[in-house]
């Protein structure tokens, strides 16, 4: 697995996933389970690969880059 996920873009997802799963908390009724799917955005920005820019081809990590 190559990580393809750069840091700028792992700072927002940690955000993201964090201000989602905060909804879990702070709304009420079934609508609150909206909230999980920061998991998602949570757990790719934490291990720092995110299999849809696999497939897509995307890839934000400076290390991979190759310079000229």
């Amino acid at each position: 697995m190559k990580l393809n996920v750069g840091g700028v873009d792992k700072v927002v997802r940690i955000a993201l996933g964090i201000a989602l799963l905060s909804l879990v908390v702070l709304l009420e009724g079934s609508v609150r389970w909206v909230g999980l799917v920061g998991i998602v955005p949570l757990v790719t920005g934490l291990v720092g690969y995110c299999p849809l820019y696999a497939v897509l081809g995307i890839d934000s990590c400076p290390a991979n880059t190759k310079h000229a």
